[in-house]
């Protein structure tokens, strides 16, 4: 069987990887807390494809051969729902909280693999090498995580005019072997728990930029590769009581390259600026992650309108007709999200690559004015939440000599214990206000790119022709056809045209 347990994702992570936390260098991420709970987390997402009831759900093939459904590339609408009910799963098992979760990655590479023909038109040989890529994380099912962004020295600047040539990555020189890459990418969610890291270019590079487009893949314990993470959000992973979301933490890190050698079969791209700008969207690997995006994001709505909604029925404000407006707000915003999942699998059509391509135009809405949903839920949860988010005490007072006390004072209406109050508040202000939840809104906000290319992007691909047709047909009710019984007027002769028939 293809498809790895936990146990053997985990035992992977022992390779010796260049992994910097807090300023020392971490010799065995397993043994770093808020490392662990991360792996610990993906490993569970192993054993589900092990599941005897989600096996179907969420892997494909025959007999004993198994592989993950994300890596496989949907051609009719059928599988193209199939593979949104995988996403499904792996969503909800995260509460939608794991962007990055390892179907992500697998879903961009499969649209890769999928337009190899891009990729050839370079060099037939970077068209082999994705499609051999492809072959070997079916092969293997490895977590991939990936990284894309420069580090943003100055905006204004191409890459090859930073004042630095070395921070943004380039290509260093070509040898036999493959070619040399050095500098920084960013932002590699889940690298220092992953297996591989896939590089690869976003738009906005310009002419003279070639040297720094390079697209490819190589293990994380590749020597020269260097993970740098964030500061960790949760101080201690095991404390899940005070912090239930903890072992959502998917650890944030700057990839840096110093001078690494990319060997020649793991390059899929390099050296064309037009060709690295087109190539997330001519691969539709932008359409295709957006289907995971928006699934997830959707399960994220259904976690933070659930809180809402526990908090007002526990403390019985749900009553309250300004608290029911609250709560159909967000529930609108919820049934958006969900609808915006269905528009997209019920726009997708066929690409040039003869994949079943999800629509783009919803998963651009919804990524564009999800943060902005997600932030009134937020809000209203806080609302909801009051004062009693701020005055929780800690989860060593609910077993200790405190209890009768905690028990009295803290207890919520018609029965509700402390421990399950306290234990909603915590999850409230984990889902809010904790470090963890103001960057699960940062990441909303910018997971997908620049919120403003985002939108513009939503007007430049978008066909709006027949939105201008309606406008012209209200502009000129005299041609409107009659209501039934009635006559329709003829279009040219309201211009003093004869009809087209009588025209010689």
């Amino acid at each position: 069987m293809t498809i790895r347990t936990g146990a053997e994702y985990l035992a992977g992570l022992r390779d010796g990887r260049e992994v910097w936390l807090a300023g020392r260098r971490v010799d065995d991420v397993l043994a770093t807390p808020v490392l662990a709970a991360a792996a610990h987390t993906v490993a569970r997402l192993y054993d589900l494809q092990h599941d005897p009831e989600l096996r179907e759900v969420l892997t494909f093939g025959d007999g004993a051969e198994r592989h993950p459904l994300s890596l496989a590339a949907p051609h009719d609408a059928p599988a193209l729902r199939r593979r949104g009910a995988a996403f499904r799963t792996t969503a909800e098992a995260t509460f939608g909280l794991l962007g990055r979760s390892p179907d992500f990655v697998n879903t961009a590479v499969t649209a890769f693999a999928s337009a190899a023909a891009f990729f050839g038109k370079a060099d037939p040989r970077f068209g082999r090498n994705v499609t051999a890529y492809h072959a070997a994380c079916l092969a293997r099912d490895p977590f991939l995580s990936h990284a894309t962004i420069n580090p943003p020295l100055s905006r204004a600047r191409s890459s090859h005019e930073q004042d630095d040539p070395d921070v943004h990555l380039r290509i260093v020189r070509e040898t036999s072997e493959g070619i040399v890459v050095r500098g920084a990418k960013l932002i590699g969610t889940l690298t220092p728990v992953a297996d591989e890291i896939v590089v690869f270019p976003l738009p906005g590079y310009r002419p003279g930029d070639e040297p720094y487009t390079a697209a490819f893949a190589i293990p994380v314990a590749t020597p020269g590769l260097r993970i740098v993470c964030r500061e960790p959000l949760v101080a201690d992973p095991g404390r899940l009581l005070s912090t239930p979301l903890a072992p959502f933490e998917e650890i944030d890190a700057t990839c840096v390259f110093d001078d690494v050698l990319i060997p020649s079969d793991r390059v899929f791209f390099h050296g064309d600026t037009d060709a690295a700008n087109r190539l997330y969207d001519a691969t539709t690997a932008r359409h295709h992650t957006g289907q995971h995006s928006i699934i997830r994001g959707a399960a994220k709505a259904e976690l933070l309108t659930g809180i809402a909604v526990a908090l007002a029925e526990m403390s019985g404000t749900h009553t309250f007709l300004h608290v029911k407006e609250m709560l159909g707000e967000v529930l609108g915003s919820l049934e958006l999200a969900r609808a915006g999942v269905l528009a997209a699998e019920d726009g997708a059509r066929t690409s040039e690559w003869n994949t079943f391509t999800p629509a783009l135009a919803p998963v651009l809405a919804l990524r564009y004015h999800f943060p902005r949903m997600t932030s009134r839920m937020i809000e209203v949860i806080q609302l909801l939440g009051g004062g009693s988010l701020l005055s929780t005490p800690a989860e060593e007072d609910l077993r200790g000599e405190l209890w009768p006390g905690i028990e009295r004072y803290f207890r919520g209406a018609d029965g509700v214990s402390a421990e399950q109050r306290v234990r909603l508040l915590k999850l409230a202000w984990d889902a809010t206000g904790s470090a963890f939840g103001q960057r699960q809104m940062q990441y909303e906000r910018y997971h997908s790119g620049d919120p403003v290319r985002l939108a513009a992007a939503q007007y430049t691909g978008y066909d709006t022709a027949p939105l201008l047709r309606t406008v012209q047909r209200a502009l000129h009710p005299e041609r409107q056809p009659a209501g039934p019984g009635g006559t329709a007027p003829d279009p040219s002769a309201a211009d003093g045209h004869r009809p087209a028939e009588a025209r010689p």
